[in-house]
């Protein structure tokens, strides 16, 4: 089975910085390649709808991201690893949430998607709390 296993989340001040990191193995029982597998991360705060925060495809490492993080979030991919990194910088108390990282299929280039109806794979979420 593809696993994902999301770390890094924590408690910082306005302003701060964290990276969270998802993990992932299990792709080769699926029998697709792994490269070709987007991996996102979403969040979801207390009463609201989870979102997607921005995703990267392996193979050819483009990435997309919510407007509300453009400048302040980094989406990046250690394919060795098979490891997706979440730079998140001048974190805002709104960025406040439980973070999850989720993969689906994809095997061709295009833009990719931030809907979580998209997503086969889910992780177990990780807390970020910003306080102002």
């Amino acid at each position: 089975d593809v696993q994902l296993q999301a770390s890094g989340g924590g408690a910082v001040q306005t302003g701060g910085s964290l990276r969270l990191s998802c993990a992932s193995s299990g792709f080769a029982f699926d029998g697709f390649p792994v490269n070709d597998y987007v991996i996102g991360w979403f969040r979801q705060a207390p009463g609201k709808e989870r979102e997607g925060v921005a995703c990267i495809r392996y193979s050819d490492g483009r990435t997309r991201n919510l407007d509300s993080v453009k400048g302040r979030f980094t989406i990046s991919a250690d394919n060795a690893k098979n490891t997706v990194y979440l730079q998140m910088n001048s974190l805002k108390p709104e960025d406040t949430a439980v973070h999850y990282c989720a993969a689906y299929y994809r095997h061709y280039i295009g833009p990719y998607s931030l809907n979580t109806d998209e997503y086969s794979y889910w992780g177990q979420g990780t807390q970020v709390t910003v306080s102002s």
